[in-house]
């Protein structure tokens, strides 16, 4: 697999300091390990190019952190990992979302959808509106405008009026919450209906 580089980084600046690997050098030498160790930590529907980007943008950034006393493969697979675990974790939230957000058609004139339609409608949103509910204020702000609304990091921050670093704590909190109280309202609602069979 074959990567652009990355010009936009490249041109922006960012030097490691003498002695130092240089970014070329890094991306050049380790772009299809840091691929496929993406491709396997994220596993099945993970975009691995674009994956793999993302490591190397975080690697530009922080190239001035590194401490040659450990091996750059080490550092690299720790950014690598931290990548992947996110989109896993985002492609776990989007299903969850996909299962519980009402459908796209959801709009449509009520003549059109049949009473079991609607009755599907009100119970997906009663369930997402009741995951969303377990979340902390700040938490369901910044979930909603980054997750649901697909905005920037940086968008986010801008419109609550925080860092992006206060935005990324945020995110993190509002995911494992709403993962785990999704997962419970899953676990729930199937209990519920096979002891609705066996009555």
């Amino acid at each position: 697999m074959a990567f652009a580089p990355l010009r936009a980084r490249r041109d922006s600046g960012v030097q490691a300091p003498t002695g130092a690997p240089q970014f070329d050098d890094v991306y050049q030498a380790h772009a299809q390990t840091v691929a496929r160790w993406v491709s396997r930590l994220a596993g099945p529907g993970a975009d691995v190019e674009d994956l793999t980007q993302d490591v190397f943008v975080v690697v530009a950034r922080r190239l001035r952190e590194y401490r040659p006393d450990s091996l750059i493969s080490t550092w690299l697979f720790s950014i690598a990992a931290r990548i992947a675990a996110n989109d896993r974790r985002r492609r776990r939230i989007r299903q969850f979302w996909m299962r519980l957000r009402p459908n796209l058609d959801d709009h449509a004139r009520p003549g059109d959808a049949t009473p079991s339609d609607l009755l599907e409608q009100q119970e997906r949103r009663h369930r997402l509106h009741q995951t969303l509910n377990h979340l902390g204020e700040r938490q369901r702000r910044a979930f909603v405008l980054f997750e649901l609304e697909e905005m920037s990091i940086a968008d986010v921050a801008q419109l609550m009026g925080l860092n992006p670093g206060n935005v990324r704590v945020l995110l993190h909190r509002a995911r494992a919450a709403f993962l785990r109280h999704a997962v419970d309202g899953e676990r729930r609602q199937a209990k519920e209906i096979r002891n609705a069979v066996r009555a």
